[in-house]
């Protein structure tokens, strides 16, 4: 029988710190997987993970299973290889740095965002739990947006862009993220307020194929999203654009920037484009 790796013993990693009583080795693991990825690589393996932090395959296995629960990293399907989540974001670090999507969005962005009025600003999200995390976003300097900065978090079932989440998901999924949303709360208003919220994505995403939120998140916030779906992988994130409801009317939105939205969405998702 082999012993490789996964006979490496727990005292035997270079991120075990026995003498300091203030280090907390389990942390120190589990930084170290984040740290793994490299520029323009985009999925890891567990035996690479294993590999790079030193560490036994089975505690990686543990390691990333938690950092899968937290956010942090997203287990792809079927090769079940593993990439940074929207959670790194949260802590700092840059999500999706090799990525090519954020660098393409950025210019997909600017583009739904040009014209006259300088107080509209647009962003590209990931799903984090019951949130969406800013990952890319456009606005222009000395503007009046509240919101729309990297690594922001805006809510799943009020945002216009958590509504477009929602409406790249399969059915039994959107419930499944309702009923967990509506057991963090007592308040029948709430729940009720979060069953609206899917109703709304639901009827907006059938009627013009984006979801709008307007003042439903925050009175003063308007906007307008829609779902993308890269062909090449197998994450969902959505692009969205508005700001302040006095800069932004809903009319607006819906005539001038939403025809550019899905454009820009078929464009990030590289899907052909349709008759409109």
């Amino acid at each position: 029988m082999q012993h490789d790796a996964e006979q490496t013993t727990e005292g035997d990693s270079p991120l075990d710190e026995g003498s300091d009583p203030k280090f907390v080795t389990a942390l120190a693991r589990g930084l170290s997987l984040l740290r793994a990825f490299r520029p323009n690589e985009v999925h890891l393996s567990n035996n690479t993970l294993a590999q790079r932090a030193g560490l036994p395959k089975a505690t990686v296995t543990r390691l990333t299973y938690t950092l899968c629960k937290l956010g942090y990293l997203v287990q792809a399907e079927p090769s079940g290889e593993y990439r940074l989540g929207p959670g790194v974001l949260t802590l700092g670090y840059g999500v999706l740095s090799g990525m090519e999507l954020k660098e393409r969005a950025a210019l997909e962005l600017a583009e739904v965002c040009k014209g006259e009025n300088v107080n509209v600003a647009a962003a590209l999200g990931e799903r984090y739990g019951q949130s969406v995390v800013y990952l890319a976003t456009h606005r222009f300097p000395n503007s009046v947006s509240m919101v729309f900065h990297l690594g922001a978090q805006v809510p799943l079932f009020h945002s216009s862009i958590g509504r477009a989440i929602l409406m790249g998901l399969p059915g039994d999924e959107q419930l499944s993220l309702l009923d967990e949303a509506q057991r963090t709360t007592d308040s029948a208003e709430d729940r009720t307020r979060l069953a609206q919220g899917l109703t709304r994505a639901r009827e907006d995403f059938a009627r013009w194929g984006f979801c709008t939120s307007f003042g439903e998140w925050r009175k003063e916030i308007n906007g307008v999203a829609a779902p993308v779906r890269p062909v090449q992988g197998r994450s969902l994130y959505a692009i969205n654009v508005g700001g302040f409801g006095f800069l932004n009317p809903p009319e607006d939105l819906l005539t001038q920037y939403a025809p550019r939205l899905l454009r820009a969405a078929r464009a990030l998702s590289l899907r052909p484009e349709t008759d409109e």
